[in-house]
């Protein structure tokens, strides 16, 4: 199967932005266990991406989440929480059609120290 014609984490200046990440294992499987392990799997996924930038959570600025189902907001948001400390990041979440059974995309815009 042919690579996605995109980059996981482009550093622009001091600008790290991730693409969307979800809650794909190390061999590219689909984690089990709903919108809970999903998303945690996905924040993981994202902080290997700005670690990778040179950054940590702590230095995102904006967040963009999209759901499969807005129903699984409560699910998300109470691991989103657990990633996250105020000051929290600005962030967008919307519900969008995501392929396969994807439940949550979650991408970030941080700034490198």
């Amino acid at each position: 199967m042919p690579k996605a014609p995109y980059s996981p984490v482009v550093v622009s200046g001091d600008l790290v932005h991730t693409a969307g990440q979800v809650g794909f294992d190390q061999q590219g499987e689909l984690v089990p266990g709903g919108i809970g392990a999903q998303t945690r799997r996905a924040l993981e996924n994202l902080t290997a991406c700005l670690q990778a930038g040179g950054c940590e959570l702590s230095d995102v600025l904006k967040v963009n989440v999209y759901l499969a189902d807005l129903g699984t907001f409560e699910g998300f948001n109470g691991v989103y929480r657990e990633f996250f400390q105020e000051p929290y990041p600005a962030r967008t979440t919307v519900g969008a059609a995501l392929p396969g059974s994807i439940l949550v995309e979650i991408e970030a815009v941080a700034r490198r120290a």
